[in-house]
């Protein structure tokens, strides 16, 4: 058996689409993730490919149940990405989200910290193309934007890594933890970049709207669940991920619910799921952890899902906006169902992929004795219903009639959009198949009455409390407006100072000037005072005058001879 990296395989696929055309082009980029999972499928645990550079030795596919899992789930979001792109005719873009979905794979099978960074910076300069593929001025500022905060994650994680290297020169991934100190904090914060924590979450929220329907998709799927292996992977158990995993749950929120951009309501609300996924990492038991991971394997789907929606209403009718949509139900039915069933997954309803890995975070904050944060979590899942399952569809969907009579998007977006709806409703259906992939053996039973039940009582109450504020009209209406949190500091606050203080050291600038070309002008002045014609070193003066002037200056000099 030939054990070939799954990020080989990708990386010859970006070369290859980079000379093909045409539908052979299309049959090798769905081709190539099809022929990777058979390759990596039933893999044993192990390291392969390793490579000896000067005093390190690099493990590029490194095997067990937790690289797997992510392995199989990274195969499968790629190949429903290719497919749902299979229309656009970009080359750059189509290459660049192989390479992509390629660093991926290398991230999760790295089998050490420098391979990981390795790949943790591939990740960050593939990505970033997706988001300038738009080629528009917003997306290339976002851009930017996502590519200095991603930098900064690998400089952190690099500085992270060689102080590390002291204590295990071997730099073998395992558990880490916070206790290593210096090293283990700033490995900590690089991975909380990529993760979206709060106060570094903006890059999220900044360039995935501005992506093209296609990018967003892959992006989506990637970045932030390479992160989330690797917390699991490097700090499961650590508390203080419990707590900022507790606030990401919980504060987007507020910006999803008053959030124009419906696809920026998204990313608010991916980042509320990688809240969960962060909650079951910090609570480090192996239900908590297979909740994690299981969360993370369904969020790819059921988000790439609604991405997916969001991104053919896009592609049909040239808008995103909730308050210039609406009424598409009427030309477009099956995105329509399509969509529903991605908000029903995230919404956690019974029979949906949501609801069997979400219970598993929230049963473990129980068992573990976080009843706050089970109660928080608690909020999260209703708030997570009212702006991603209620609202995504209702106002693209439903709502007032836009007037806007589109057409269903191509057969390759549905097929994957029903691609990804299938596996919503296989894992929410028959959950054993995810649960036999999990890191952990797993003795979870997620359809008893007590989760079905308090479940439904939740759903039915927020579904109540929507429609209250709707016919009261207290909720938020969709305005056409831009809401900024934390980039508002580098988005307007900073820009605002480096203009003001520019201004006044421009200000300052000009007065000096002023000031000394006054002054030279003055002393230039003063100087020529006394040489024209009628100044005092001009004058004629009389020989007894000069001749005093000397005896003077000679009987100073005496004295000044006598007294040193």
């Amino acid at each position: 058996m030939i054990l070939i990296p799954p990020f080989i395989v990708f990386f010859i696929a970006a070369v290859l689409v980079l000379v093909l055309r045409g539908w052979p082009r299309a049959v090798a980029s769905i081709l190539i993730p099809l022929v990777s999972l058979a390759n990596l499928w039933g893999t044993p645990s192990g390291e392969y490919a390793t490579i000896s550079l000067m005093q390190f030795e690099l493990v590029f596919f490194s095997v067990d149940r937790l690289s797997l899992l992510f392995g199989y789930l990274f195969h499968v979001a790629a190949l429903i990405a290719v497919v749902y792109s299979l229309h656009v005719r970009d080359t750059l873009q189509q290459s660049v989200s192989l390479l992509y979905a390629g660093s991926a794979l290398g991230a999760v099978f790295a089998g050490d910290l420098m391979t990981l960074f390795l790949f943790w910076e591939l990740l960050a300069l593939t990505s970033v193309f997706l988001v300038w593929a738009r080629r528009s001025a917003a997306s290339y500022g976002a851009g930017l934007r996502y590519l200095i905060m991603h930098i900064l994650s690998g400089l952190l994680l690099l500085v992270g890594i060689v102080i590390y290297s002291r204590t295990d020169p071997s730099l073998a991934i395992g558990h880490i933890g916070l206790e290593m100190g210096a090293a283990g904090w700033l490995m900590f914060i690089a991975f909380g970049i990529k993760c979206a924590f709060p106060f570094f979450h903006s890059w999220l929220t900044d360039a995935y709207p501005e992506s093209t329907p296609t990018g967003t998709v892959f992006l989506s799927a990637f970045t932030t669940k390479v992160a989330v292996y690797a917390l699991a992977r490097t700090f499961p158990g650590t508390e203080l991920l419990v707590y900022i995993g507790a606030a990401m749950a919980c504060f987007p929120i507020f910006y999803a619910v008053i959030e124009n951009d419906l696809r920026r309501v998204l990313a608010y609300s991916l980042i509320n799921q990688l809240g969960f996924m962060v909650v079951g990492i910090g609570i480090g038991t192996a239900l908590a952890i297979n909740g994690a991971v299981a969360h993370a394997f369904n969020d790819v789907i059921f988000k790439g899902l609604l991405f997916m929606s969001m991104g053919a209403v896009l592609h049909v009718t040239g808008k995103i906006n909730g308050s210039e949509l609406g009424g598409l139900y009427k030309t477009m039915p099956k995105t329509t169902v399509l969509c529903i069933i991605g908000a029903a997954s995230i919404s956690a309803f019974p029979l949906f992929s949501g609801f069997v890995s979400k219970s598993m975070v929230m049963s473990a904050a129980l068992k573990n004795g976080y009843d706050w944060v089970w109660l928080v979590l608690l909020f999260a899942s209703a708030g997570v219903f009212h702006h991603a399952g209620i609202k995504i569809p209702y106002f693209a969907f439903f709502a007032h009639d836009s007037g806007i009579r589109a057409k269903e998007p191509p057969l390759n977006m549905l097929i994957a959009m029903s691609i990804a709806a299938a596996l919503c409703l296989v894992v929410g259906i028959y959950p054993q198949a995810l649960y036999q992939l999990l890191p952990h053996q797993v003795a979870y039973t997620p359809y008893d009455m007590t989760h079905v039940l308090t479940q439904l009582q939740l759903l039915f109450f927020s579904a109540l409390a929507f429609v209250w504020l709707n016919l009261r009209r207290l909720y938020p209406p969709e305005l056409p407006s831009v809401n900024l949190d934390v980039d508002w500091v580098y988005r307007r606050w900073l820009p605002t100072r480096v203009q003001r203080t520019a201004e006044a050291a421009f200000q300052l600038d000009s007065r000096v000037r002023s000031a000394a070309r006054a002054g030279v002008g003055n002393l230039i002045d003063a100087i020529s005072s006394h040489h024209k014609p009628d100044g005092l070193l001009a004058r004629n003066w009389l020989t007894g005058s000069m001749v005093a002037g000397v005896v003077l200056l000679l009987g100073f000099y005496l004295l000044l001879g006598f007294a040193l």
